[in-house]
């Protein structure tokens, strides 16, 4: 659990981005530069990186964050600075892009957390009574 001034939470996120049409241009050095910048640029979006992996057309995140991290914003700006500093450190993958692009305008991304849907629906269901899910 994490804490601000007024409150406790949990926020995790799993996260898939895929590269313009499924482009296989994802190898280990690629990915470690891919990381180093999701780390970069998340900290001035109070994220934290859990987990990372890819596969040669998409990786794969965890992180977690704040109630206040604009996500949306921070995806944005991930993935055009990385687009960029790729492109720029690694020029060779230009040419397996389709037009330079390199992620998917698309990403999946989906919320987590300590409690499963079912405990959350009780907690719900419970109010006012002696249960809690923190």
């Amino acid at each position: 659990m994490d804490t601000n001034k007024h409150s406790v939470f949990l926020l995790n996120y799993p996260l898939v981005l895929v590269i313009k049409y499924r482009r296989k241009v994802i190898d280990d050095a690629i990915s470690e530069f891919a990381r180093q910048t999701f780390e970069r640029i998340g900290a001035s979006y109070h994220i934290t990186l859990t987990e990372w992996n890819h596969n040669s057309d998409h990786i794969q995140v965890l992180f977690k964050t704040h109630p206040n991290t604009e996500i949306s914003k921070f995806l944005n700006a991930y993935k055009s600075a990385s687009s960029r500093l790729i492109k720029r450190d690694f020029p060779n993958i230009k040419r397996q892009l389709w037009k330079e692009i390199f992620w998917s305008r698309s990403y999946c991304l989906m919320t987590t957390g300590g409690a499963t849907i079912d405990d959350i629906r009780q907690y719900i269901e419970k109010q006012g009574k002696e249960w809690s899910l923190c």
